[in-house]
């Protein structure tokens, strides 16, 4: 696939037009990546080589360099800050997709990890140079879900499990969506164990989407990674994530002041977590994205776990203490819970207690993990009631740019 790079082009739709030609003959490779992994090595090679030279004068960033920086954590991550007047008009993502590429097919020999989102969403590390206490020889990424695993309305669902390298994705409205606007942060569930990444995670964004929100999807680590202070990696990486966004709002098109999160189970708890442990990185900074807020500005808590005691007879767990600069918060769950109802009654009242606009949603039946799989139980309708509340709270406006407000 080697072809002379040719001259530089000099006005904005040549640019453009290379741009696509860039990602076409990129994409090309990508797919043959998996079915020949050595070759795919060898032609990664020449076609950055022999395009090295036009990458860097149209998106004004060393290909190389952004290859070797993400090699590091076998992804893409937020370098290559510096652009061009004329580059900027264009969209970041075409500089994270070709440094993206150039890291993937120099790394084809790399571990591949058990689960990677759908072609067309932008994927960063959260960490460049590694999480905080990496070990070096981490087990591989799997997917531990087995044939005699139960069904979720009458599904499977990927179980992942050995998550060592975290990461987030982003998830696009396809339409309907004009400026800045508001994004949810996604934390699937699984009992800091594994990853329930697809009925809490992608599709939780496909819905996100579908009502004109952004979604960031977080792989983050597991296992024995939560809850805190048990483990602070999950939190790390909730933190870690938070910032991101808001570094990256702009050329995503995100209301940095619209920032939400959601989570399932162990990730509601995350949510919580999150939502009362923002004021302090749990972790040494790493770079300028450490330098934003981590804090949601609202926040979404689906049948939680670890925010009652068991062992303590369902007290509050005392390292999740909401103040008045906790988040408005979203808490569904149902009574049936083999979790235990009680995570999101006592959630509720302790923000009550702290004044924090809260919404609880109580079933009689519906057990745990459902995700947002419908079913003929009234809890599995809970995506509706949270629209209608992110339109109360002010996050959401309908057709005439009005939110409903509480009387």
């Amino acid at each position: 696939m080697r072809h002379p790079p040719g001259p530089i082009p000099n006005s904005t739709a040549d640019r453009a037009s290379m741009r696509e030609t860039l990602h076409t003959a990129a994409g090309l490779l990508l797919r043959v990546k998996s079915r020949h992994p050595e070759v795919t090595r060898r032609a990664g090679f020449v076609w950055l080589r022999s395009h090295a030279s036009l990458i860097s004068e149209i998106f004004d960033c060393d290909p190389f360099a952004e290859a070797d920086l993400r090699l590091r954590s076998h992804a893409c991550d937020h370098h290559c800050d510096s652009f061009s007047t004329e580059a900027n008009s264009m969209t970041r993502s075409s500089v994270v997709l070709c440094a993206t590429v150039a890291a993937s097919l120099l790394s084809a020999g790399a571990q591949k990890p058990a689960w990677e989102p759908a072609p067309g969403h932008i994927t960063l590390p959260l960490w460049p140079n590694g999480a905080p206490g990496a070990r070096a020889n981490a087990r591989e990424e799997v997917d531990t879900t087995k044939p005699t695993d139960r069904l979720i309305a009458g599904r499977p669902i990927i179980r992942l499990g050995n998550v060592s390298v975290p990461t987030i994705t982003l998830y696009e409205p396809k339409s309907g969506k004009t400026g800045q606007g508001p994004a949810v942060v996604v934390f699937p569930g699984g009992g800091y164990q594994i990853l329930a990444i697809d009925l809490e995670g992608t599709e939780v964004c496909d819905w996100l989407n579908s009502i004109g929100v952004t979604c960031l999807l977080v792989k983050y680590r597991v296992p024995n990674t939560g809850p805190y202070p048990k483990s602070a990696a999950a939190l790390e990486d909730a933190q870690r994530a938070l910032g991101l966004v808001r570094q990256h709002a702009g050329e995503w098109g995100i209301d940095p002041n619209h920032v939400g999160v959601l989570g399932f189970s162990a990730g509601a708890h995350l949510a919580a977590a999150l939502s009362t442990h923002f004021d302090k990185r749990l972790y040494d900074p790493v770079d300028a994205a450490d330098q934003f807020s981590c804090r949601p500005d609202f926040a979404v808590i689906v049948y939680p776990g670890y925010l009652a005691l068991a062992e303590q007879n369902m007290a509050t767990n005392p390292e999740i203490k909401p103040t008045a600069q906790t988040p408005p918060t979203f808490i569904v769950q149902a009574e049936d819970d083999p979790v235990h109802v009680e995570n999101a009654t006592n959630y509720f009242l302790q923000l009550k207690a702290a004044k924090v606009p809260a919404e609880l949603h109580i079933y009689a039946e519906g057990g745990h993990g459902y995700g947002l799989r419908r079913t003929n139980l009234p809890v599995t309708t809970w995506p509706d009631a949270v629209a209608t509340w992110l339109h109360t709270i002010g996050v959401l406006f309908n057709s005439g740019g009005v939110s409903i407000q509480p009387r």
